[in-house]
């Protein structure tokens, strides 16, 4: 009986999967398409288009700077963010604390194209007042990956901290630890897994970002998704298929072992 009353249940999530990944399948199954073609499927599989991807000089390149661009970024704003959020922490609850997290929330609740666009104009005015010149390029557009990347850094260290409480901290500063050394031996290993998670999420949301890259990245730098988006302004070509499956595999991935982190640090929770 209860097993019946579940079908509406399982159906209806059914529906919204298939509803969510049918246009990823069908992509993932056109990438191995026998012929030139993006409309018509040719069951002769071949692996033709990866191929050609990889063989092609702009979509390696450009494959590079991406991945270069989401390490760096994603490295950044871990450092950055999980500092951050150890001072937050620590911090009185006052208002300066409360203004100070709405702020890291800005970038996050913000659309991507106001972001993108208000940070362009400051790069440009700042290149302008001190080097009387634009500077739009790789340095720009790390500064706004990192931007974006914070938020979810700090969203993902400063609950696990809560949840730690200050008492182990306090404990291991009363039994002679300096500030530094209870950082290293109770904080970070505690946080370890949150601070894992927000790594891997800012390394997704900076290897798939698209508007605020197109609007910091300069002339002189490109990324596969502002390539993907070029590329749809000509005649289509599976490579496109191919090269967008490759970043929804690999991100579906990193999703994948997110979730694994956070149940296996919901685990140890229930446990303790």
């Amino acid at each position: 009986m209860k097993k019946t009353k579940r079908i509406p249940q399982y159906l209806y999530v059914a529906i919204i999967f298939l509803f969510l990944y049918a246009p990823m399948l069908v992509m993932i199954v056109f990438s191995f398409n026998g012929q030139n073609s993006t409309a018509v499927m040719d069951w002769d599989l071949s692996l033709r288009w990866y191929k050609e991807f990889f063989e092609h000089k702009d979509y390696i390149p450009a494959l590079r700077n991406t991945l270069v661009l989401a390490l760096s970024s994603a490295a950044i704003a871990t450092v950055v963010g999980s500092a951050a959020a150890v001072a937050l922490d620590a911090w009185k609850k006052n208002l300066a604390r409360g203004a100070i997290l709405t702020a890291t929330d800005i970038p996050m609740m913000a659309p991507d194209i106001v972001t993108g666009i208000s940070m362009m104009l400051m790069f440009v005015m700042a290149g302008r007042l001190i080097w009387g010149q634009g500077i739009l390029g790789f340095g720009t557009l790390l500064i706004a990956h990192v931007t974006f990347c914070l938020p979810y850094v700090i969203l993902s260290v400063l609950p696990r901290l809560r949840q730690m409480g200050k008492s182990l901290t306090e404990a291991a500063l009363d039994l002679g630890c300096t500030p530094f050394t209870a950082f290293v031996k109770v904080i970070l290993p505690n946080t370890m897994s949150a601070i894992i998670t927000g790594a891997l999420m800012a390394f997704t949301l900076s290897l798939d970002d698209f508007v605020i890259s197109y609007f910091t990245k300069g002339s002189g730098f490109q990324t596969l998704p502002i390539i993907i988006y070029s590329a749809t302004k000509r005649p289509l070509r599976p490579t496109i298929f191919a090269m967008s499956s490759l970043i929804f595999i690999g991100i579906f991935v990193l999703l994948l072992v997110i979730n694994a982190v956070q149940a296996k640090n919901n685990k140890k929770l229930a446990t303790k």
